[in-house]
């Protein structure tokens, strides 16, 4: 199983008060990886990214979808240690590029995840 497909597994069982649909698109690039649906009835994008280090790559489109998609679309990033989950919010994409996981997150962690985007 790829790094990505083990997070989703990840935060499926974590996070399991959202509906998580998995989109595989190979047809509209950049698309995010997930779709959530919260108890509030509100949708929502989440990209998923595993990074090996502070450092955190992004494709063009990628780039273009959340640019384009500032509301209600986050990246949720899986690095190394405690508390190595976090989560940004899509319109900081160019940010989290350059700056990696140095930027603040919106939150760290599957609890403090969990929170915002049940609230949203």
């Amino acid at each position: 199983m790829k790094n990505e497909s083990k997070f989703y597994h990840e935060i499926k069982k974590n996070i399991s008060q959202i509906s998580w649909t998995r989109l595989e698109n190979f047809v509209i690039l950049g698309t995010p990886d997930l779709l959530g649906y919260n108890t509030n009835c509100t949708f929502f994008t989440v990209e998923l990214k595993v990074a090996r280090g502070n450092r955190i790559t992004f494709s063009p489109h990628q780039i273009a979808f959340h640019l384009k998609h500032p509301k209600n679309s986050f990246i949720c990033v899986r690095g190394q240690g405690p508390r190595s989950v976090k989560l940004f919010e899509g319109s900081k994409i160019r940010e989290l590029s350059t700056k990696g996981l140095k930027l603040e997150p919106v939150a760290a962690g599957f609890d403090e995840i969990s929170k915002v985007l049940g609230s949203l």
